[in-house]
């Protein structure tokens, strides 16, 4: 589905992946954790082909997009790439339905095929009865619920998200974070998430580590001795299972390359 083949990406003197190697397969869910700097909205951005790396290549579904023009390059990324970040984006003058129209209309789809799609992604949203609704007239989870189905218009393989659920409070980010598995298990599609939110990295089906620009595994832990049983054991059990767990083309997604 992804395949990412030692990639390497610099601005000026600072160079931000370092050699990336990663597959990631068909279906799927997969979040991308670090410290800030540590190169993840840029991977983000040459996945989604909003920018080249300087050697190495990407290929998805079998196409090196690395090696297509500018003009192919555009067309395959509004056909075959969703996109969803911490902000939803969506243009104020129109309604929830035709904010998820326009990628469509963007592809050549006719009016009434991309309205019926846009309706039933609403639909599936739980969000039928907003369609007419213009973003000021919707709360910060259905703005976010509504640009996730944008990303969705278009049917595309890949759907690619920055920080997704930043701007949301706790509730807002349960709903979202079981939206993705549920769109995944409905769709088929990928989803490559960067987060800073523990929960929704732990329920990916695989978390990848990056720090300063290169893939690292996560600290193992080999057992030492034998369980304590009582409180400690609980405490022990408890701590284990945690893990630790980063915005669009604009302001959003340019963070890695301002360190």
């Amino acid at each position: 589905m992804i395949a990412i083949n030692n990639i390497t990406k610099s601005f000026g003197k600072l160079q931000v992946l370092k050699g990336i190697d990663l597959t990631i397969g068909k279906g799927e869910v997969v979040s991308i954790v670090g410290p800030s700097g540590a190169g993840k909205t840029t991977l983000l951005q040459i996945i989604g082909t909003l920018d080249r790396p300087n050697t190495g290549s990407v290929h998805i579904d079998g196409i090196d997009v690395t090696s297509l023009s500018n003009k192919k390059l555009a067309d395959f990324r509004n056909r075959h790439i969703g996109f969803v970040f911490q902000f939803h984006q969506l243009l104020p003058e129109f309604t929830a339905l035709e904010n998820i129209m326009i990628p469509a209309y963007i592809a050549g789809t006719s009016s009434s095929e991309a309205k019926q799609r846009a309706s039933e992604l609403l639909q599936f949203m739980g969000l039928a009865d907003r369609a007419n609704h213009k973003p000021n007239e919707l709360s910060g989870g259905e703005k976010q619920r509504v640009a996730v189905a944008r990303a969705l218009i278009n049917n595309p393989t890949v759907i690619l998200a920055d920080e997704p659920s930043g701007s949301l409070d706790s509730k807002n980010k349960a709903e979202l974070h079981q939206l993705f598995f549920d769109l995944r298990d409905k769709y088929g599609q990928t989803f490559v998430i960067v987060t800073h939110d523990e929960q929704l990295a732990t329920l990916t089906d695989r978390t990848i580590h990056l720090r300063d620009g290169e893939l690292e595994q996560p600290e193992t832990v080999e057992p030492s001795e034998q369980p304590v049983e009582g409180e400690d054991a609980v405490a022990d059990q408890h701590s284990a299972a945690e893990q630790t767990i980063e915005q669009p083309q604009n302001e959003e997604i340019n963070e890695d390359k301002t360190r």
